[in-house]
């Protein structure tokens, strides 16, 4: 609308924001008396194969990561870099993120290997 008064634009969302917020508010109050009454929240009847699924996935995204890294930190440590700490840094001196897209750290580097030498 070229026409639109900004000032009641900005009255129109501070209206939808305030509906938002009871919304919530009743949904949340709604939920607690529900539990309140001994009623179970939630879908319980495939929670432990959602689980399963879901460390399934994780610790394949993991070995990936893993078997992505390791031969970059094979080549760090033959270039004379030996401990978790010194492989960490020459991973952040790189570039490279780390599993959750972060910095290295020695106990990152550490979990590789241990991944590693289960697989």
């Amino acid at each position: 609308m070229p026409y639109a008064d900004p000032f009641m634009l900005h009255i129109y969302a501070a209206l939808a924001e305030k509906e938002r917020a009871l919304i919530a508010e009743r949904t949340r109050a709604a939920l607690a008396q529900k539990e309140a009454r001994g009623a179970e929240l939630g879908n319980r009847t495939n929670l432990a194969e959602a689980q399963a699924k879901g460390v399934a996935t994780n610790q394949a995204t993991a070995e990936a990561f893993a078997a992505n890294v390791l031969p970059v930190i094979r080549q760090i440590k033959a270039t004379g870099a030996t401990t978790y700490r010194a492989i960490a840094a020459a991973l952040n001196a790189r570039g490279i993120p780390a599993p959750r897209g972060g910095e290295w750290h020695a106990t990152t580097v550490r979990n590789i290997f241990t991944r590693q030498a289960a697989g």
